[in-house]
């Protein structure tokens, strides 16, 4: 019977050189990260423009893994963006979180990768988070904890959503917000778009060699060490 990791190199998530950071792995912990894997999208994004509270920030990179969510974009507002390692959990090292210098440049990205942006905004044109198009790859933009977000992403998305309420208030806190949504646009994904959702064969490969080589001290002093 071949073994897991023989498994991974024959459907081309592995490589025969990723063998010495496999075997830092105990066969419990490599499965887990496979499982893991296995479930992660890209059909789904996250953009953050301008989030400067540490715990909110750690709070949607947190949620972002407990829902699968592999990739965020994140604009930087005034404050550095440091989420609370506290709140974390080490939950952002399994994620591929890349920055960009303005919103213009974070919302091109995702639109050359054939997402549509959708601003969270309560506005008259928003659509109820329910009735967003998932169908081809969907961002998700929050933005600031005051201003949400800015004019110049709202021009640039492709639309806004809002999340229906029925209370006397109307708005949540953004790591709520991006939790709720995430909750709610993955579990419909998964079943409209169906195999499409999960990552592909090169998405897995990277994503999973970058675990490897990252997540534990021994195999980032081996990475360094093999460069």
């Amino acid at each position: 019977m071949s073994s897991l990791f023989e498994i991974l190199v024959e459907e081309g998530v592995l490589a025969p050189e990723d063998r010495p950071f496999w075997d830092l792995l105990t066969p419990r912990r490599a499965q887990r990260m496979v499982d893991v894997l296995r479930q992660r999208t890209r059909h789904i994004a996250l953009i953050l423009e301008a989030v400067d509270d540490g715990h909110n920030q750690a709070a949607v990179l947190r949620s972002a893994d407990a829902f699968g969510v592999q990739y965020v974009g994140v604009v930087q507002g005034r404050a550095p963006f440091r989420p609370n390692p506290e709140v974390t959990q080490g939950a952002d090292k399994w994620l591929t979180v890349q920055r960009f210098e303005n919103i213009e440049a974070a919302i091109e990205a995702m639109r050359a990768r054939g997402y549509r942006v959708w601003a969270s905004r309560l506005d008259e044109n928003a659509v109820p988070l329910p009735d967003v198009d998932l169908s081809t790859p969907a961002a998700f933009l929050f933005g600031n904890e005051h201003d949400g977000v800015s004019e110049q992403a709202l021009a640039l998305a492709d639309g806004s959503f809002v999340i229906p309420m029925v209370g006397f208030v109307q708005s949540l806190n953004v790591s709520v917000a991006a939790a709720i949504t995430m909750f709610h646009v993955t579990r419909r994904a998964r079943h409209e778009v169906g195999d499409a959702y999960y990552l592909s064969r090169d998405e897995q490969q990277a994503v999973l060699r970058h675990w490897l080589r990252t997540t534990t001290p021994q195999a980032a002093r081996l990475a360094r060490a093999l460069e």
